[in-house]
């Protein structure tokens, strides 16, 4: 955590040398332990993304020019765009194979977004908007995650342990995931996605108790709570978490897809004070044990379905 919310990323901005260095740390942990290359390029998985411009007209007659990345629809296009205005970005793909042979050819996704807020307008001289809860947490859990499964008995269904791009710009990185899967999509079983798990939410019960978004979608919270596990519905649905994730992507496509966290609404939210002196420690651990237990249980269990009217 400390390293991933570090003054020297920048605060992860999508498409930044920052953001960057996070990919490659990333990388390095999927590796420790023991997955395999989930990427086009290793553990990568590049995006054709470039800086582009846009007019807009103000009420008064005046143009104004916004400049914004923007996810291009395949590299052909890239090609076409000047080199300055090309940017670097990928997902960070690490791949368990699963054990049955009937079922390895299934996927669960247990991810997390990697970018956060970059550098912005100094606050009592802070500029940078590290991200430690969102989501230096989540990409943390599931590097741990990943290392806990790994070092135990292989699950049936193969697991992908992702770190997506691009969520706070766009949701880029899981939209390229959905258009260039590892298998295709049908067969994915499962996605679940962590955001924001570095604090405790007296709402979903204290320390060490987690919520689902959409709980009452699927068969995914039924199932973990019949596993004895501490994972209640979103105990806020009028924010809309469900659809203000990287699940949202997935979900829309089919794929039964979800958001863990214990976000219990913190002001440190989106700004420079989303700082790793804010985390509970405690807490997160046993989270990203109660992270892992979910995972394997959605791995080895009956195929999840979405309840009637619940696919958005």
């Amino acid at each position: 955590m400390t390293a991933l919310a570090h003054d020297s990323m920048e605060g992860r901005r999508f498409g930044t040398p920052g953001e960057t260095r996070a990919a490659r740390f990333i990388a390095a942990r999927l590796r420790e332990a023991g997955l395999q290359a989930g990427g086009d390029s290793g553990y990568f998985q590049r995006l054709p993304v470039a800086m582009t411009s846009r007019r807009t007209r103000l009420p008064g007659g005046e143009e104004r020019v916004r400049t914004a990345p923007a996810m291009l629809p395949s590299f052909a296009d890239l090609d076409t765009v000047p080199l300055e205005r090309r940017l670097t970005s990928a997902n960070v793909l690490g791949v368990l194979r699963g054990a049955d042979p009937a079922l390895a050819s299934e996927v669960v996704i247990v991810g997390a977004h990697y970018d956060a807020l970059g550098i912005r307008t100094p606050v009592n001289g802070d500029s940078i908007v590290n991200g430690a809860d969102d989501d230096g947490s989540g990409v943390v859990a599931v590097m741990e995650a990943a290392r806990i499964v790994a070092a135990g008995p292989r699950p049936k269904r193969t697991i992908l342990f992702a770190a997506f791009t691009g969520e706070e710009s766009g949701i880029f990185g899981a939209r390229w995931y959905s258009q260039h899967p590892i298998v295709p999509l049908e067969k994915h079983a499962a996605d679940l996605e962590v955001e924001m798990i570095g604090r405790p939410d007296s709402a979903a019960g204290g320390p060490g108790k987690a919520w689902l978004t959409g709980y009452e979608r699927s068969t995914m919270g039924p199932t973990l709570a019949a596993a004895g596990l501490p994972v209640i519905a979103d105990p806020r649905p009028a924010m809309r978490f469900f659809e203000r994730s990287d699940n949202i992507v997935l979900a829309r496509l089919g794929v039964v897809a979800h958001t863990f966290s214990s976000y219990n609404m913190h002001t440190e939210y989106h700004t420079v004070n989303d700082e790793v002196e804010f985390v509970d420690f405690d807490h997160m651990t046993a989270m990203i044990n109660l992270l892992a237990k979910a995972v394997v249980t959605i791995a080895n269990g009956p195929r999840l379905e979405w309840n009637p009217g619940g696919k958005p």
